[in-house]
């Protein structure tokens, strides 16, 4: 069995996406996932599975699909590589709720940068599969705009911590 962390896009944010994480467990569990637990209000899950990454991803969006009645987003990582994402943070040593790793499906094209709008204090980094985003004045404020961060889903450092060490426990 390996352990997962799937992220739901858009759950729970500005009073759309309602989901709750009782029924996100219960889903979870219906698809055969073991262990499975469920991290804050906004779309985190950690489970454990013999499934592939890519069958874990659509099978949770055919019944997220099923339960929203809209296409709900889903991104998916072992437990080691949500440590990775964690390890391979390019802004160590500044505020972890301020510096957040966007999960993408794939690697970012090399002109992800170029096409960035908006872009004051904030700094950016590209990794495996994540942008890594440090917000200065933090993200309340920012203009920024990352057109390939579209079909992302955002967690920060604190967030990534927490679900790397739940991965890592089961």
């Amino acid at each position: 069995m390996t352990a997962f962390v799937a992220l739901l896009r858009a759950v729970n944010v500005g009073g759309t996406g309602k989901l709750p994480m009782t029924e996100l467990k219960a889903m979870c569990e219906e698809l055969g996932f073991g262990a499975v637990h469920t991290y804050i209000a906004s779309g985190n899950v950690v489970f454990t599975s013999r499934k592939s990454e890519s069958t874990i991803k659509a099978a949770l969006e055919k019944r997220l699909h099923a339960y929203a009645g809209a296409p709900v987003g889903v991104l998916v990582r072992s437990a080691a590589e949500m440590a990775g994402v964690l390890a391979n943070n390019p802004f160590p040593k500044m505020a972890p709720n301020r510096t957040v790793a966007i999960f993408l499906d794939k690697a970012p094209a090399a002109d992800t940068i170029a096409g960035i709008r908006g872009q004051k204090d904030e700094e950016i980094r590209l990794g495996r599969r994540e942008i890594y985003v440090h917000y200065g004045d933090g993200m309340g404020t920012s203009k920024l705009v990352i057109p390939a961060a579209k079909a992302g889903t955002a967690r920060n450092m604190n967030t990534i911590a927490t679900l790397a060490k739940m991965a890592a426990e089961l």
